[in-house]
C-alpha cells in the first residue's frame, strides 16, 4: 500500500538526517566536492529561502508528486518530484520550475486543498494544532481523551488523543491494540509513527512527547480511498503540532538561531527558538529532531542522524560572571543574507546577559576557562513591548541535558576559534 511506503519516507524525512534528500556533508572537503553546480536544480533551490523550498514541497505533496514531509532539504527526491509534476503537465523534465510552472503548481495544490476543505484548527481537548480535510470529515465529536472528526458513514476518521507516561510505553500500547496489523513502525526519542491495517481500514498514527505527556493523532480510512487519502495523510502529518507555542508570545514563521555541537550528532540550542517548528534544519547539515526541551534552563537538545565530520565543543566550567565572548551566527538580515560565524563581547551578571545579536540565541559563551554556557531567550508576553530576556544557561545544565538522554559530554578547554568550528545555524520553520 502506498501509505505504508509513505510512512517510511515520512519518518525518514522527520527523524533522520537528510542524506536521502540532498545528503549531509561528512567533512569540509566532502561538502566542497558535493557543492551544487551553478545552474543545476540543486543550486537553483539552494538559492531560494527555506520558506520558499518548504512551500514548493508542500504543493508537491498536495499534487501527489512528493511523498514526504516538507523539510526544505531540496535534494534528489524533491527534484524527482518536480520532474514527475512536469512530466504529467507535458512539459520538459528539467527539475526546475519556471515561473509559469510554479504558479500552476501552487494553483493545483490550492484547488486540491479547497476540494477537501483543508483548514488548520486548534484542538481544545488536547491543546494540539492540526490540519483537517473538513469536507471529508464534517462530523465533530468528543473522543476519550481528545476530539474526533469523521465522515457521515465513517469512511474517514481522525482522532486526537493525549496520554500521561513515557513515549515507549505509549508506543507499545498503540502497537499492540487489538485488531491492528502493524506493517510499519518506528520509535524515536521524542516521537513515534505506526501504520498498518485495522480491519478494512488503513491507519496512520503519529505522536510526540513532552514533559511526561504524549499527544498524538490517529487517521483511519477505507482502503478504497487510498488514492484520495495518501497525499492528505502526508499533509496532515506535516501540519500536526502536538505542542504549539502558547503563552510564550508571537513567533516568526522562519526563525534563525545558533546551536552548539556537543556530541557526535547532538546540538544544544535555545528552547524558545525551536518551539512549534514544523521543520528544524541545521544549515549545511540537514534535518534535525528536537529530542528534549528544558523550561528551567531554556535549553533544547537537537539530534541529527548519519552525519560525520561535526566538531563537538568540549564542556568547560560555568561562567564566573563578567565578560564573555558569545560565538554564534547572526540573523541573515544582519549580515546581508550571509551565514558567517562571529564572536561578540557581552557581560554576564547572575546569568543575565546584557546584550546580544539577533540570531545569537543558542550561541556558545566562552570565557578564560572555556565553554561556559549557552545563550537563551525568554520571549516577552504577547501584550508586552519589551525585548526578550537574555540569560546564560550554565554549562552544567548542558551536561545534565546530555546525561538525561544518554549522550556523553566531552570535557576540555576550548577557545573562541575552536568554538567557531562547533557553532551551526538552526532554522525553524513554522506554520
Amino acid at each position: 500500500m502506498r501509505i505504508i511506503v509513505g510512512a517510511l519516507v515520512l519518518l525518514c524525512a522527520t527523524t533522520l538526517a537528510s542524506a536521502q534528500d540532498g545528503g549531509a556533508p561528512t567533512s569540509t572537503a566532502a561538502k566542497a566536492q558535493r557543492a551544487a553546480k551553478p545552474g543545476s536544480p540543486r543550486a537553483v533551490y539552494e538559492a531560494m529561502t527555506l520558506a520558499e523550498r518548504v512551500a514548493i514541497q508542500s504543493d508537491l505533496v498536495w499534487t501527489g508528486d512528493l511523498n514526504g514531509l516538507p523539510d526544505g532539504e531540496f535534494g534528489e527526491r524533491s527534484i524527482t518530484a518536480v520532474k514527475a509534476y512536469q512530466k504529467r503537465q507535458g512539459g520538459k523534465e528539467t527539475g526546475i520550475l519556471n515561473p509559469q510552472e510554479r504558479s500552476q503548481l501552487a494553483a493545483a495544490a490550492k484547488a486540491r486543498q479547497e476540494s477537501v476543505g483543508w483548514r488548520l484548527v486548534g484542538d481544545a481537548a488536547t491543546g494540539a494544532r492540526l490540519g483537517l480535510p473538513s469536507k471529508l470529515v464534517p462530523r465533530a465529536d468528543k473522543a476519550r481523551t481528545g476530539s474526533r472528526w469523521q465522515s457521515a458513514r465513517a469512511e474517514v476518521q481522525v482522532e486526537t488523543w493525549r496520554e500521561a507516561g513515557t513515549l515507549a510505553a505509549t508506543f507499545d500500547h498503540h502497537k499492540r491494540e487489538a485488531g491492528r496489523k502493524v506493517t510499519y513502525s518506528v520509535l524515536r526519542p521524542s516521537l513515534f509513527v505506526i501504520a498498518g491495517l485495522q480491519g478494512l481500514k488503513a491507519f496512520y498514527i503519529r505522536a510526540q512527547s513532552l514533559d511526561e505527556e504524549v499527544r498524538g493523532i490517529t487517521i483511519l480510512y477505507d482502503q478504497a480511498m487510498e488514492g484520495i487519502m495518501a497525499p492528505i495523510v502526508v499533509a496532515m502529518a506535516g501540519a500536526f503540532q502536538p505542542f504549539p507555542a502558547g503563552a510564550d508570545g508571537p513567533r516568526r514563521r522562519v526563525e534563525y538561531a545558533s546551536g552548539v555541537v556537543v556530541g557526535a550528532g547532538e546540538i544544544v540550542t535555545d528552547r524558545a527558538a525551536t518551539e512549534a517548528c514544523q521543520v528544524i534544519t541545521i544549515a549545511g547539515v540537514g534535518h534535525a529532531e528536537r529530542l528534549a526541551a528544558d523550561k528551567a534552563s531554556g535549553l533544547a537538545l537537537l539530534r541529527v542522524y548519519g552525519v560525520r565530520g561535526l566538531a563537538p565543543l568540549p564542556l568547560g566550567a560555568p561562567a564566573r560572571g563578567g565578560e564573555v565572548a558569545l560565538v554564534g551566527i547572526a540573523d541573515p538580515e544582519k549580515q546581508a543574507g550571509g551565514a558567517a560565524v562571529s564572536a561578540v563581547t557581552a557581560r554576564v551578571q547572575a546569568n543575565a546577559v546584557e546584550s546580544a545579536v539577533p540570531g545569537f540565541a543558542g550561541a556558545a559563551a566562552i570565557d578564560e576557562r572555556g565553554f561556559a554556557g549557552v545563550l537563551t531567550q525568554r520571549p516577552a508576553p504577547a501584550a508586552a513591548a519589551a525585548a526578550p530576556q537574555l540569560t546564560l544557561a550554565p554549562v552544567d545544565a548542558v551536561r545534565g541535558l546530555l546525561a538525561a538522554h544518554g549522550a556523553a559530554a566531552r570535557a576540555g578547554h576550548a577557545g573562541v576559534e575552536h568554538a567557531k568550528s562547533s557553532v551551526v545555524r538552526v532554522i525553524c520553520v513554522r506554520r
